[in-house]
């Protein structure tokens, strides 16, 4: 029979209502599903790991190195495809970090719950049934690690979420999801993957990589208070990847000493390399040696750059690294 791996992290789909209030992880992988109508019918052997049981803000990337060495061994034990139970919160995050490190056609498909097990309408149980059907899809192998969210099928380097508690919280801005499911059969439209891997070195989890977001009025005092702690920064620009003057010098003098990429906070669409001219903005700080995030938001070039620097890349392969992306 062919197999499926289910790797549980935690997150909301695990969740039960607590003694103090609120909902939190109490459900093994093997409970998450249980809870899931229609399996048996697939005719697929299901295996179930519980490797995490914590909610996603609490997952750092010792969690995810530990997730990556785990996937890979199941693809190694002869998993058909690899499916991750996960938090919403961090899950774009985590789909990057296993793209990047899982070298293999095999299906990784992550997903979660936007409503927990106990509520109206929970929909931990249609997402996990739809992420099964798309591990084991043949169309979906060599698209890298894949989140499935609402019958939607997304690219780990496209999706984002964008709301805080939407049924259709996950959306890929300006590129559109990779496929969707029809009554329960994917349907994928195949995007060349980017051809990249990197280790999921231990050394990942000892490195700080700062992400700095700027405001209106921002003279850069977090940045001058924090900078010195990182290894490396990526700033979330306002706009098309600018700054306020006054930020200028400071920016340009930390990316003398360390690695500093710039992205966008907007939310969707690429940093700009030509367009404006005055000081603070895209041409002015790539100038000055910032590196350009393309079209990742500030959140994957920071998982992007944190695994660079954990494999000691140095700064024109970390600017080459960052070009694949634009």
């Amino acid at each position: 029979m062919t197999r499926v791996a289910i790797i549980a992290m935690g997150g909301t789909i695990a969740m039960s209502p607590s003694a103090g209030g609120g909902v939190v992880p109490a459900l093994s992988a093997e409970d998450v599903l249980a809870a899931v109508p229609g399996l048996a019918e697939l005719g697929l052997d299901i295996t179930a790991h519980t490797l995490r049981s914590l909610p996603s803000p609490s997952l750092g990337f010792a969690d995810l190195v530990a997730l990556s060495d785990a996937v890979r061994a199941e693809i190694a034990a002869g998993a058909a495809g690899v499916v991750v139970t996960h938090g919403t919160d961090t899950i774009e995050e985590t789909a990057l970090f296993l793209d990047l490190t899982v070298d293999s056609p095999v299906p990784v498909v992550v997903t979660g719950a936007m409503r927990h097990p106990t509520s109206a309408g929970a929909d931990g149980p249609a997402n996990l049934y739809a992420a099964i059907r798309v591990a084991v899809a043949e169309s979906a192998r060599g698209l890298g690690c894949l989140v499935v969210m609402s019958d939607e099928v997304h690219g780990a380097r496209f999706v984002r979420k964008g709301h805080t508690s939407s049924m259709a919280a996950f959306a890929s801005p300006g590129f559109g999801p990779l496929g969707l499911l029809v009554e329960g059969e994917p349907r994928l439209r195949g995007t060349p993957r980017v051809g990249l891997r990197l280790p999921a070195n231990p050394r990942v989890a000892d490195l700080r990589v700062g992400l700095i977001t700027v405001a209106l009025g921002d003279d850069g005092e977090l940045l001058r208070r924090a900078g010195d702690a990182f290894a490396g920064i990526v700033i979330a620009g306002l706009g098309a990847g600018h700054v306020p003057a006054d930020m200028v010098p400071l920016v340009a003098g930390f990316a003398a000493k360390v690695p500093v990429v710039l992205a966008s906070r907007t939310g969707s669409g690429s940093v700009l390399r030509q367009t404006y001219g005055y000081p603070g903005s895209e041409r002015d700080l790539l100038d000055r040696g910032l590196i350009h995030a393309g079209f990742l938001d500030p959140a994957k070039a920071r998982v992007l750059l944190q695994l660079l620097l954990a494999d000691g890349a140095d700064r024109p392969r970390i600017a080459s690294t960052f070009d694949l992306y634009r």
